[in-house]
């Protein structure tokens, strides 16, 4: 099950630059879209509606990093939120729902839900 651990976390990074790379595209075009245009208060929306946009999917997809970053290192509250995370990504169909499903899949399997489980061993004391 590591491997599918792995999987997930890579994953939800990707899904999350991927969210990111789609704000910074939105952004643009709008943005765009609203220098060729001739008037000034679409210029105003158009340019209001990039920033809000682009914003929203950034606060949205740093949560996914953070995620995927805390599954690398086998923490418990990572598995917590991607699974929350996964969850809200089903509705993102079709790429949402495939890595929504398979890191829900795989994130309440027994072996991983055990493996999170465990209490990090402990340093070995030297009495010397």
């Amino acid at each position: 099950m590591q491997k599918h651990i792995n999987i997930v976390a890579a994953l939800q990074i990707g899904y999350s630059i991927f969210g990111i790379l789609f704000a910074l595209l939105i952004y643009t075009i709008l943005h765009l879209v609203g220098d060729f245009s001739d008037d000034a208060e679409a210029n105003l929306v158009l340019s209001i509606v990039a920033n809000v946009i682009a914003v929203l999917f950034i606060l949205v997809a740093i949560p996914g990093i953070i995620g995927g970053l805390g599954l690398i290192k086998r923490k418990e509250w990572a598995r917590i939120l991607v699974l929350i995370l996964s969850v809200l990504a089903i509705f993102n169909f079709p790429v949402g729902t495939g890595v929504g499903i398979y890191s829900i899949w795989a994130l309440v399997h027994p072996d991983v839900v055990t493996e999170f489980g465990k209490a990090p061993e402990e340093a070995p004391v030297n009495h010397g």
